[in-house]
């Protein structure tokens, strides 16, 4: 009888410990992207995962994914929805395909002129009206990034409206920028992020647009002979987590991800202009891509050519959406 209640005693007091053991493992945050780590948006998801740790006294663990290791751009966002990842900044205009065509209008040509107009919409109350849009579909929206403004990049120079017409051109998935290389004649070519620099080097696509940090860091200026610093969309990202996830996390976790994720917020916005300045300089230092910057008679042609792009939208994206969005940002 002894040695019986004995060996039940030892029983519960190993399942105790290893419940209290199973209690203190942290709470595993897969956050996937797919940019390469040395860009604004990687450096961005290293920070957060540092202060994330730190704010949570470890009740946390993220675990950054970069290049595309665990989902491919159109695989990524399925794969937070089903909980496989719990994070991931995906670029705004992967909401498009997902149901929310309002996020489109960040890829519309020439809306923003700086990163100034762009803070007060990404940073204001339309942004957060557009990120509580994501709800119905399972995603909790957290915050924005930034990456910079694109650049076109191709095999001949870009000077003119004419020099894109016929030319190949990668894009993301998004109507927005399928309207705006048909604006110019030029054919859009909607692939993974991960697939355009084999694609550019064996001819499948003439070109693409990028901030200067992903033509770089992708090593894309190496299949590129010239680009075009035509400043004419913007490429940011949407910080975003698995609802459920996020909702079911105690509430003292949560606050400590909130902080590291204002913190890291304010990391990221901050060095994108520099580290996209500093990419621009190392493409050109190499030798492999003549970079080209527009005249100020050519910007205003290619705007004349893009900015229709906008009244063509207005429908799938909505004109009062728009309109608040240039509102927003011609406030003082």
């Amino acid at each position: 009888m002894k040695k019986t209640l004995l060996t039940l005693t030892t029983a519960v007091m190993l399942g105790l410990s290893s419940l209290y053991a199973y209690a203190a493992d942290p709470i595993v945050i897969k956050f996937s992207h797919v940019v390469a780590p040395d860009t604004p948006k990687g450096k961005a998801a290293e920070k957060f995962k540092a202060l994330a740790e730190e704010k949570t006294k470890g009740a946390v663990k993220v675990e950054v994914y970069p290049n595309s290791t665990l989902y491919k751009d159109k695989e990524e966002m399925e794969a937070l929805q089903m909980g496989a990842v719990q994070m991931l900044a995906p670029s705004l205009a992967k909401f498009g395909p997902l149901g929310v065509k309002e996020f489109e209008a960040f890829d519309l040509p020439y809306i923003f002129d700086g990163y100034d107009a762009l803070h007060k919409v990404t940073q204001g109350e339309v942004g957060k009206s557009l990120l509580a849009k994501l709800e119905p579909k399972g995603v909790k929206g957290l915050a924005y990034w930034d990456n910079g403004f694109k650049i076109m990049s191709a095999n001949k120079p870009l000077k003119t409206t004419d020099d894109y017409k016929g030319l190949k051109m990668r894009i993301q998935s998004s109507k927005v920028l399928e309207a705006e290389m048909r604006a110019l004649g030029a054919n859009p070519q909607v692939m993974p992020f991960s697939e355009t620099y084999q694609a550019l080097q064996t001819g499948v696509v003439d070109g693409t647009e990028n901030p200067p940090s992903n033509l770089y860091t992708q090593k894309m200026h190496e299949v590129q002979k010239n680009a075009s610093v035509t400043n004419h969309g913007y490429l940011g990202y949407a910080v975003i987590a698995n609802k459920a996830f996020w909702d079911g996390l105690p509430a003292e976790t949560r606050t400590g991800l909130e902080e590291a994720l204002k913190e890291s917020t304010d990391f990221a916005n901050q060095i994108a202009k520099e580290e996209n300045d500093k990419a621009l300089e190392a493409v050109k230092a190499s030798g492999k891509t003549e970079v080209y910057v527009p005249t100020e008679d050519e910007i205003k042609a290619l705007k004349a050519a893009l900015l229709p792009v906008h009244d063509e939208m207005a429908e799938r994206i909505g004109k009062d959406l728009i309109d608040s969005i240039k509102k927003a940002t011609e406030a003082k």
